[in-house]
């Protein structure tokens, strides 16, 4: 089996008629249709969708299967998946969150840093969340070409120039 991304979650329920309220995860939110069937973590759901509306905070969307407000409601919570052979191929400058976790990060001399924990965005830029080894805490590094010059995906490493007194 490929692996799956996580492309979105149900909020629960909008209105009565079996709608949900949808985040989606995608670059742009209504690209989530673009993906169907979406399935769920464990595979055995699968769900044909169309966005309705656009709402605060995510979308109304009508799931295949879903018809009332108590089956939309059920469903709260839910991720949906996506074969990774579905995504589209990306520019050499533009990396998936997922292929990035996990990788090794070092320095521009070499000396490990640690190791890619998340990647988070809190509407200014990306930010990677590194454990480093030996500290209690993880380390927000910025995730700029100023700050990560290099991301090689086929050897697992970053090599990062963090800004003084970061690490």
């Amino acid at each position: 089996m490929t692996e799956m991304i996580c492309v979105g979650v149900i909020a629960g329920a909008f209105g009565v008629r079996g709608e949900v309220r949808l985040k989606s995860f995608t670059a742009q939110a209504d690209a989530i249709a673009d993906y169907a069937p979406l399935m769920t973590e464990d595979g055995q759901t699968e769900f044909s969708i169309a966005i309705t509306s656009s709402i605060k905070n995510g979308m109304a969307a009508r799931l295949s299967g879903i018809s009332s407000k108590e089956e939309a409601d059920a469903l709260k919570g839910t991720k949906l998946f996506v074969p990774r052979d579905r995504l589209p191929d990306l520019p050499d400058d533009e990396y998936y969150y997922t292929d990035l976790v996990g990788l090794e990060v070092r320095d521009t001399g070499g000396t490990l840093l640690g190791t890619v924990k998340s990647v988070q965005n809190h509407g200014a830029s990306d930010l990677l969340e590194i454990h480093a080894p030996g500290m209690k805490t993880t380390v927000l590094l910025p995730f700029t070409l100023a700050a990560v010059p290099t991301v090689d995906l086929a050897s697992g490493r970053i090599v990062a120039d963090p800004p003084e007194g970061l690490f």
